[in-house]
């Protein structure tokens, strides 16, 4: 096996209500065993497309069905654990609660939450990544989904 360094593709999804809050999961972090807000996020799994993987990611950390209908980009991020993350934006709309789903292990809870509010929280976002995709989004800095290719 080679040691080359290879970063961590992940998926992360922007979902925006009517009244300009954020779907967010308050989960806990490994490192620091405290909680930390993030977007329903997670790991691209062998097999399946980037859109799939952002779909299954939220329906697994907040019961919510979505569907992506914009992407915010790529991102590289270098965690204080030294792991690097290449984390693929997507703005989702969320379609349906499945209330009779558990979340994820690790996750403490859903929030619907506005930028301002999550400022302010007591719980801090997990990476400066959460709020990023947040401002990326409400400047208007989607791109239609043609631009993933994922063959």
């Amino acid at each position: 096996m080679s040691d080359r360094w290879r970063p961590n593709a992940t998926v992360a999804a922007v979902i925006c209500d009517a009244e300009n809050r954020f779907l967010l999961v308050e989960e806990r972090d490994a490192e620091t065993n405290g909680p930390v807000l993030n977007q329903p996020a997670g790991h691209l799994e062998q097999g399946e497309t980037l859109i799939e993987a952002v779909a299954r990611e939220v329906l697994e950390e907040t019961r919510w069905q979505a569907c992506a209908t914009g992407y915010l980009g790529v991102a590289r991020y270098e965690a204080p654990n030294g792991v690097t993350y290449l984390r693929h934006g997507f703005v989702c709309e969320a379609q349906r609660e499945v209330l009779e789903r558990s979340l994820d292990a690790g996750i403490i809870d859903t929030r619907w939450m506005t930028r301002a509010e999550i400022l302010t929280s007591s719980v801090p976002p997990r990476s400066p990544l959460v709020l990023r995709a947040i401002d990326a989004y409400l400047a208007g800095a989607v791109m239609p989904l043609s631009f993933v290719i994922d063959d």
